[in-house]
């Protein structure tokens, strides 16, 4: 009722939806609704079946089976056919996701669907110049997206809206919903109680076109949560310390779920937080159960009516009394202290208590270049809040920032509000830059000039990756990940030896004193300030709409087809490189200046495995050709082998593939010949992504036969013919002084999973399957 009645734009509803099932999913798309009864059904066919209490995650899950009364369910060995509710990309994957839709032949997407453009505008000299620069620089892309988005019925959030995340949080999650995002940190939407999962745009793009979706049934690991936040101690902290506990792969193959009586005392943005750094420990996804605090973040954001249907099916919305975790973890948060993860991984976790001695134990610099605050996982109101109290009281101290200092708002929405509220004013007399609306540093779209590469820095960030080079793509910065709050406390002292909990600073006026807890509103006392009108509905007929992609463009490329499997063994595969240690995806397909060429696979190609380090030599993008026995960069090595004719195989280490959902390490490898990838393991959504493009993403039966291939060794694949689910594969090594010997392989591919690879990719095998039916 408030939203009729206010006139304000970022309501966009239609007739009051007062029936029970007659409740939109947002107000974007009135006329698409909430289905808790088919939810409700679902669920009830499931529990019957398996006889047992379910599990928070199970229920939502298993409430969008595409058969319920048929599925075989067994947690983490069968694959699940589901129905999601709606698709959300970010402009960089959006671009390779519209363009394989496009190569699909079909006219319209399937279910609701939004393009959300934040990942290419580079943080440069603040919010304002720096939007108009992307809007120059990327306008091609821009007007791509756009005109795609028109015709085939995707919603449009223009650059400047805000990141994909934020955006969801504030208009499309719900409790129940099954969203999915072709982007890591979607599982953000667990804050609202939504399963929210990260894909790569093949997986999109079957959604959109109707098709069910596969994923290997999730194991539920239980983190319970008793106690209650205070004082220094933020959201950030539970997700920093879980980290910890599980590293960058215990959650792979398991969604974590948040309970127990703990959990009210968190904010909806705070849950929010903790479930979009899951993506950190590998987890499907990450949620917490319907409450009090969800329901006051919809009502705030406009969607009071969501809240009082979830009400009435709130039984579906919790987990159910007696449910069984696959493995449970306890947290007292009254206990909880402040924690600072880091340098280059995710998972490396300190009390910030200690982090000062440990940085000067291992030789890493004390003193913080630049702090920054924001990002997917930290830019709420509530954040900026927090970050302002503590700012607040270093000006009423005559302090500033001793360290370089910026602000990402999360979305149009926050940074209007924060403008109206003071927030930012505070922050920026601290010594702060207001950056745009969207992912900058965080995604490595910086251009840092205070420090030249191969320079050995810290920084300190609220964001969630801190990757070897991920913010700055420089090799020596060291990045640590920690609450807003204390990222704003140690750019003030400027140093990781300071702890606000019990340190001091020296004022102006030289007088010591301490930094208070700071304190926030969770949510502003008056309504959100929807700022400038940044989304673009899709025409209700796009057919006449024309999308230009010009042949000889840099940034944009039409896809074709690959290859087809010959239904011959993989034989005498050279290997292009055996990766040493950790292989993310920033590795395997590097991000900042490359983001410009992710609808362009050749040129994007540019850019394959070559932050890998090569364990033959110990560095990174320096390969040796088996042809020419000339040491070289990776992607030109590939391109020989490719204009030679000849397969190849990469060989990594454990969790390949970790970090973001970009399914171009995926099409790279691919497009540039190569057919095998074979790990100790691989990260959930980087091995679906090898699966949907063609690739044969294997695993060592033993480990330790990672060791027995050496680069200059030949690989066969033998047994392909007789490929199927559960059955392993032999590799034949065939070593340059004529020897061989024979290791076992394992996979996870089911059936249809194995018909993608026979046709090569599974935007072959779906139009083959649309040929037949017609």
């Amino acid at each position: 009722q408030h939203a009729l009645n206010s006139g304000v734009r970022r309501y966009h509803v239609a007739p009051i939806l007062c029936q029970r099932a007659k409740v939109a999913m947002s107000h974007f798309e009135p006329n698409e609704y909430i289905n808790y009864e088919k939810l409700e059904k679902n669920i009830n066919i499931v529990r019957k079946r398996l006889d047992r209490p379910l599990t928070l995650s199970e229920k939502i899950v298993y409430g969008h089976l595409d058969d319920p009364a048929k599925q075989e369910i067994e947690r983490g060995k069968t694959y699940l056919r589901l129905r999601p509710d709606r698709v959300a990309m970010q402009d960089a994957t959006a671009q390779m996701a519209m363009l394989q839709f496009i190569s699909s032949g079909l006219p319209k997407v399937a279910v609701p669907s939004t393009i959300h453009c934040d990942h290419l505008i580079e943080a440069q000299s603040g919010g304002e110049k720096d939007l108009q620069r992307a809007k120059d620089i990327n306008q091609e892309v821009y007007n791509f997206l756009s005109t795609a988005g028109a015709k085939y019925g995707v919603g449009f959030w223009k650059p400047g809206s805000g990141i994909i995340h934020q955006i969801i949080l504030e208009n499309y999650s719900y409790p129940g919903v099954m969203l999915i995002g072709t982007d890591s940190h979607t599982p953000n939407g667990g804050g609202l109680g939504g399963i929210c999962i990260g894909v790569g745009g093949a997986d999109a793009v079957d959604v959109m076109a109707g098709i069910p979706w596969e994923l290997k049934c999730p194991k539920v690991i239980g983190v319970k949560l008793t106690g209650k936040l205070s004082g220094w101690t933020s959201p950030k902290d539970v997700i920093l310390k879980v980290a910890g506990i599980l590293t960058v792969k215990g959650g792979t193959g398991a969604i974590i779920e948040y309970h127990g009586p703990g959990v009210d005392s968190i904010s909806c943005t705070g849950m929010a937080t903790i479930c979009n750094m899951g993506a950190e420990i590998g987890a499907t996804t990450s949620i917490f159960p319907y409450n009090e605090r969800m329901k006051k973040y919809l009502g705030k954001t406009g969607r009071a009516d969501i809240a009082a249907l979830a009400d009435e099916f709130k039984q579906h919305l919790v987990p159910d009394s007696g449910c069984q975790y696959d493995q449970v973890i306890e947290i007292n948060l009254s206990e909880l202290k402040p924690h600072i993860n880091g340098p280059f991984t995710p998972d490396l976790a300190h009390p910030v208590s200690d982090i000062g001695a440990v940085a000067e134990k291992e030789g890493w610099p004390v003193d913080i270049r630049v702090g920054l605050i924001g990002s997917c996982t930290n830019s709420s109101y509530e954040d900026m809040g927090r970050s302002a109290a503590v700012a607040k009281q270093a000006l009423a101290h005559g302090l500033k920032c001793k360290s370089k200092f910026t602000i990402t708002p999360g979305s149009e929405q926050i940074r209007a509000t924060i403008e109206r509220d003071g927030y930012a004013k505070i922050l920026r007399e601290v010594g702060g830059l207001v950056l745009a609306n969207a992912c900058g540093p965080c995604i490595g779209q910086w251009d840092r000039k205070d420090i030249k590469k191969g320079e050995k820095n810290t920084i300190v960030t609220s964001y969630n990756r801190n990757f070897t080079g991920r913010n700055d793509a420089n090799p020596e910065t060291h990045a640590f990940v920690t609450s807003p709050e204390i990222v704003t406390a140690l750019s003030i002292a400027g140093t990781l030896k300071f702890n606000p909990e019990t340190d001091y600073l020296t004022g102006a006026d030289g007088k010591k004193f301490k930094l208070e807890a700071p304190d926030a509103d969770e949510l502003p006392k008056l309504e959100f300030d929807p700022g400038q009108d940044t989304y673009q509905y899709p025409p209700k007929d796009g057919s006449g709409q024309h999308v230009d992609v010009s042949p000889t463009s840099q940034r944009l490329q039409l896809l074709e087809p690959f290859d087809k499997w010959d239904g011959k063994d993989l034989e005498d595969m050279l290997i292009l490189i055996k990766v040493k240690g950790k292989c993310t995806t920033d590795h395997i397909s590097a991000a900042g200046p490359w983001l410009k060429f992710r609808g362009h696979l050749d040129n994007i190609s540019n850019n394959l495995l070559i932050g890998a380090i090569n364990i033959e030599n110990g560095k990174a993008n320096s390969v040796r050709n088996a042809l020419t026995q000339e040491f070289g960069p990776v992607p030109d090595t590939a391109r020989y082998y490719k204009k030679m004719g000849v397969k190849w195989a990469v060989i990594g280490d454990e969790n390949y593939g970790e970090g973001s959902s970009r399914e171009h390490a995926a099409l790279e490898p691919r497009h540039l010949g190569g057919r095998v990838i074979i790990t100790k393991s691989f990260a959930r959504i980087h091995e679906t992504n090898l699966k949907k493009q063609g690739l044969l993403p294997l695993t060592f039966a033993d480990p330790a036969d990672y060791n027995k291939i050496h680069p200059v060794d030949k690989l066969s694949i033998v047994g392909l013919k007789d490929f199927a689910p559960g059955k392993p594969l032999k590799c034949i090594i065939k070593h340059p002084n004529g020897s061989q010997e024979t290791i076992m392989l394992n996979h996870t591919f089911n059936e249809s999973q194995i018909e993608w690879f026979q046709a090569g990719s599974a935007l072959n095998r779906m139009k083959e399957l649309q040929q037949k039916s017609s």
